[in-house]
């Protein structure tokens, strides 16, 4: 009896994957579509999406030196019993530009070194194809851009193909934009940098490149040197060839749960993830298709819980992706963000989307710009095509997991000026959760909300209160919380969800409805906004939809009435 395969959280090798007897998402079938594509291919997608383990398979498929292993590694898989003529003919050359690290000054140096131990290592493998007097001269050449050369020459010679696989190419050339700044970035990316000098030499020596990264940045730099690059991110072919399908978790889940090591309902499971993993669209004609696309290692994270424990994880979000926190936080340097760059973040927080031009690529110092800067945030997996009107893209927030990022940021920003008691805070919306005493969390909200400076100096109304109280809530672990639901044909400004799946033991559920009015209407205009408001809530609550959301809990409808930056009144109503 065949033993029930492991569960391949964090793997990236293909051949480990497979020799290990771990459960592989079948990805072969894009091998035939990826050849009838260009030579030269770039391929973006955000953190945690299987990127490492799709270049690792196709290094398996095409690589000379496995061919013998192709039945082993393959034969299971779609591409198994349908090879295409190019299977296990290539001399393969791996690149990992994470790898390369330093400062500014040990840069050139270190990415020459890495690519010598590469070559080297490729000597190794195909070492049967050379002559000694080839492998003596390789070897003694010391630099890295010399080995390059004279392989270049020797293969051409003997006619051998030679297949260039780049990983992360956009790693340390982005934390070099980040940390260093533009101006030497630019010495790096362009003229005689040393890094536009090596994809001008690659372009002419391989037979084929495939380069996986998470930005266009840097490829927008080096087009003038690597002008014959086909970028297929967007391409519909494409869009599911990362991450799971809904598909791809259902038979997964069934292989568990047949061999015995998975007992949980399929589909509860399912609905479960989807509100903090799925719904990753990446290409505008996919929209179509119902098909949208779940991070594949926070599903795999999840899966290994549920096995191990019995049930899901007290943390939906992977703790383990603290650190791509902190690198994207980097990347589109929310720390530095200029007033208009700060307002695109704020507008996405309050209203969960945005209509944009989605930009292909865009050079370095173009990321500054207000409107390039949506599809940056495309790019890092921040926002998604969830739509589409004209020319134009609809991009927005593709699930809780992100949104608590986005929360996060704008913490982090209200926290600079006013220190906050989170665990006090924690403390009053278990009472909210459990007990129904809503009052004290929202006072404290609001109070914190009225001494926030940066806050009152950018105040704008109704969704600048939204945006903060959207923020606060979303520390809380016992609700969704979910703006600008739609509700008996009205958006109900926001909707605290109760996460009755993982805390069947909350009692209370909530509706919140925010009115502002400026100081100097307040008086006259005050008590008419009241009315329409508890009218609006009413109406809120009449749909079917709230009850199937609230299941067992009390419903409370809260208004809450802004007088500029100070709470006036709030009641249940």
């Amino acid at each position: 009896m065949e033993a029930v395969k492991g569960i391949p959280y964090g793997m990236s090798n293909f051949t480990d994957v497979i020799e290990q007897n771990r459960y592989y998402v079948d990805k072969t079938m894009y091998i035939p579509m990826l050849e009838d594509q260009a030579n030269y291919l770039i391929f973006i997608r955000p953190r945690r999406f299987g990127k490492s383990l799709l270049l690792s398979m196709l290094r398996a498929y095409y690589d000379l030196s496995s061919k013998d292993k192709f039945q082993q590694l393959f034969g299971n898989l779609w591409i198994g019993q349908q090879p295409t003529p190019l299977q296990g003919t290539y001399q393969m050359l791996y690149l990992d530009f994470s790898k390369i690290g330093g400062n500014i000054d040990e840069l050139p140096q270190r990415f020459d070194s890495y690519s010598a131990v590469q070559l080297d290592d490729f000597l190794n493998r195909y070492r049967e194809y050379y002559t000694d007097e080839f492998i003596s001269r390789f070897s003694s050449a010391e630099k890295g851009i010399d080995k390059l050369h004279i392989l270049d020459a020797e293969a051409r010679r003997l006619g051998y193909p030679l297949y260039l696989i780049i990983d992360e190419y956009d790693n340390f050339t982005n934390v070099v934009l980040n940390e260093l700044g533009n101006k030497i970035y630019h010495n790096i990316t362009h003229a005689s940098g040393f890094y536009r000098d090596a994809f001008k030499n690659y372009k002419g020596m391989f037979d084929r490149i495939f380069m996986i990264g998470v930005s266009p940045v840097t490829l927008d730099d080096l087009t003038s040197g690597f002008n014959i690059g086909w970028n297929i991110s967007t391409n519909p072919l494409f869009n599911q060839m990362l991450g799971f399908s809904e598909e791809d978790i259902r038979t997964m889940f069934r292989y568990y749960q047949e061999a015995g090591q998975l007992d949980a309902n399929i589909e509860e499971m399912i609905l479960e993830m989807k509100p903090w993993y799925d719904n990753y669209c990446f290409a505008r004609q996919s929209l179509d298709s119902d098909t949208k696309m779940f991070n594949c290692d926070m599903v795999l994270y999840y899966l290994r819980n549920r096995m191990q424990l019995g049930i899901s994880p007290e943390q939906m979000v992977d703790p383990n992706t603290r650190t791509d926190y902190s690198k994207m936080k980097k990347l589109i340097q929310l720390d530095r963000l200029d007033g208009d760059r700060k307002g695109v973040i704020r507008r996405i927080v309050e209203e969960g989307q945005i209509l944009t031009e989605l930009f292909n690529s865009f050079s370095a110092d173009q990321i500054t710009k207000p409107e390039i800067f949506p599809s940056l945030l495309f790019y890092y997996g921040m926002l998604t095509i969830i739509g589409k009107r004209g020319d134009r893209t609809l991009l927005g927030i593709p699930n809780n997991n992100v949104r608590k990022q986005y929360y996060e940021y704008l913490l982090e920003e209200y926290q600079s000026k006013n220190e906050i008691n989170f665990n006090h805070l924690k403390d009053l919306y278990d009472d909210m959760a459990f007990d129904g005493r809503w009052q004290p969390a929202l006072d404290f909200i609001a109070k914190a909300y009225k001494e926030n400076s940066s806050v009152r100096s950018n105040i704008e109304g109704e969704r600048n209160i939204q945006g903060f109280l959207t923020a606060y809530l979303s520390i809380n672990s016992y609700y969704l919380t979910a703006p600008e639901i739609e509700l008996s044909h009205g958006f109900c400004d926001m909707f605290l969800m109760p996460d009755l799946q993982r805390y069947p033991e909350v009692n209370h559920s909530y509706i919140l409805e925010l009115k502002y009015l400026s100081k100097d209407k307040f008086e006259i205009q005050a008590a008419e906004q009241w009315e329409a408001a508890i009218n609006q809530i009413h109406n809120y609550t009449a749909d079917s939809k709230v009850r199937q959301l609230c299941q067992h809990t009390q419903l409370h409808c809260i208004v809450m009435q802004f007088c500029g930056w100070e709470l006036a009144r709030i009641e249940e109503v």
